[in-house]
């Protein structure tokens, strides 16, 4: 593993810091419906707080997750996988990629569903898209089997049953069109800017 690069560092300091925040420190009612991307036009009560779109949940609904393990896993692989991408973008087109991912994973989302979106998954996901296109045979360990598989490999299987999964409605409440909106864009972007394959 690289040692940790400046942006990917503050992404994760600013993922906890809004995650325990929101969730724990914060005493204002109803603070977390400006933490989640609400579908245009769609409302809905959660107890006596009213959930409506806001167009600052266009940003801060990518530094907010559902739980503790929903943040542990999208900090784990932006931990492992953003220090080998932003060390070879470089901080500016890093960071780019990054919230361009999570913006176009929204929109996707918003697209082919209606309700609320919430996490870096969309993020983290074009940081995955763009690791396995710019080291497409760096092998990584897979957690359950621990065994190691080559990134082009993680990242298609991922995205394939992403792609299946949100089709078939398997694994409700997982924004799949999310994750593929991001790996799409992660993708693209480094075939941009002419990064692909440099090992």
């Amino acid at each position: 593993m690289l040692r940790m690069t400046e942006v990917v560092k503050n992404l994760l300091i600013i993922n906890v810091i809004v995650f325990f925040s929101v969730r724990y420190l914060i005493p204002v009612p109803g603070i977390e419906r400006f933490f989640v991307l609400v579908t245009p036009g769609i409302n809905y009560m959660d107890g006596n707080t009213l959930y409506t779109f806001e167009p600052v949940q266009i940003i801060t609904h990518m530094f907010m997750h559902a739980d503790e393990k929903h943040l542990f896993f999208n900090m784990l692989g932006l931990y492992f996988l953003g220090p080998w991408v932003e060390s070879s973008l470089g901080h500016k087109r890093f960071l780019i990629l990054y919230l361009a991912s999570g913006f176009v994973a929204s929109i996707a989302q918003v697209i082919a569903t209606q309700g609320i979106i919430v996490g870096a998954s969309g993020a983290v996901y074009g940081v995955l898209a763009a690791f396995a296109t710019m080291f497409p045979n760096v092998e990584l360990m897979l957690l359950f089997p621990p065994i190691p598989i080559k990134a082009k490999y993680m990242a298609l299987g991922l995205i394939l049953i992403g792609l299946f999964s949100g089709v078939t409605g398997a694994q409700a409440g997982i924004g799949h069109f999310a994750h593929i909106g991001g790996a799409v864009l992660g993708f693209l972007l480094v075939r941009f800017w002419h990064m692909a394959n440099l090992r």
